[in-house]
């Protein structure tokens, strides 16, 4: 494959956070989110994912299977599912039930991507019934969960999951802490991070095909990057699409709060301490790809063949709504 045919060949996807901004509401975010769906299937990307936060001012999804339903509800051809259950805050019988009833009302369409992490603060995870160590038993809820769908879990022998069981939504694994090797013994594909850190990236990935076993659920290695691309007509205008995102990572690594979207403009004129404005200009050069359409082609193809990825799921947020669907538009056209 020449590196001309990289993005054309490679599927493309979107996750949304459904983030909020300042002066909207949750459910604007989330009804956003729906919108914006429909715009990813015009724009023929792959699929639709939404993600799931609790207690976070600043991102109001939730409940993903319950959003990724209204999603799929609002769509006909996009694939669309979760980036993704953190399943340590759930019984993995009610999420196989979840998808059991998506893949039943959308069969054919529904992604279950799972992820390992517990509520943001301790507050948090004491309202969900959790501490941090529930994460330490992610591999054997991962295998309860696969069991209903299948009708080999051993857990509960009495039990069948209905509608889920014989029914196969799409696993995904997200790489948090362990995820490859653990996406590589279950025989599932592997969502990872590919921007940051790419060498430790790089070494996930090479771990993962090495170590794939082939199951029902996948016959080989499947690699999805994640990470933000900001495409914008000039590079210093992708670059502010950045700002709204990092100064609320910034924020939240010194305050503990992770606050709705604001202006890129109110960022830019706002006071910061030294600890703010050392995460908000490490949150900034923290790896993402963004600039012209042609330096984005660029630095995409290049990520690709060096991580032979089979697919990227973009994960970009910003305050103008507006400037956020023409990056994507931008890079729908660099795809086609």
């Amino acid at each position: 494959m020449g590196v001309s045919s990289v993005l054309r060949d490679t599927p493309f996807s979107v996750l949304d956070r459904s983030r909020t901004r300042e002066g909207e509401d949750g459910p604007r975010a989330l009804r956003d989110t729906v919108d914006f769906a429909r715009e990813a299937e015009k724009l023929g990307f792959h699929r639709f994912w939404v993600s799931e936060h609790h207690g976070v001012p600043g991102v109001a999804g939730s409940a993903p299977t319950v959003l990724a339903a209204a999603v799929a509800a609002a769509t006909s051809r996009i694939r669309v599912g979760t980036g993704g259950v953190m399943l340590p805050n759930h019984r993995p019988l009610v999420v196989a039930e979840q998808f059991g009833v998506l893949e039943s009302l959308f069969p054919g369409r529904i992604d279950m991507g799972l992820g390992r992490s517990v509520g943001f603060t301790g507050g948090v995870r004491r309202a969900l019934g959790h501490d941090k160590d529930a994460a330490d038993g992610f591999g054997g809820q991962v295998g309860e969960l696969l069991g209903w769908f299948t009708g080999d879990q051993t857990v509960h022998p009495q039990v069948h999951a209905w509608p889920a069981e014989g029914l196969r939504p799409a696993p995904f694994l997200l790489a948090t802490g362990s995820g490859a090797d653990l996406a590589a013994e279950l025989g599932l594909p592997l969502v990872i991070g590919g921007i940051r850190g790419e060498d430790a990236m790089l070494r996930a990935v090479d771990r993962y095909r090495a170590a794939f076993r082939p199951s029902r659920w996948a016959g080989a290695p499947h690699v999805v990057l994640s990470g933000t691309v900001a495409v914008a007509p000039s590079a210093a205008d992708a670059r502010r699409l950045l700002i709204p995102e990092a100064w609320s990572t910034a924020y939240s690594r010194v305050h503990g709060v992770f606050p709705p979207l604001v202006p890129a403009e109110a960022v830019e004129s706002m006071p910061m301490t030294a600890a703010e404005r050392d995460r908000f200009d490490a949150a900034m050069d923290a790896g993402q790809v963004h600039g012209t359409a042609q330096d984005v082609a660029a630095a995409l193809e290049s990520l690709l063949l060096r991580s032979g990825a089979d697919e990227f799921l973009v994960t970009t947020s910003t305050y103008d709504r507006s400037r956020l669907l023409e990056s994507y538009r931008l890079l729908a056209g660099l795809l086609s």
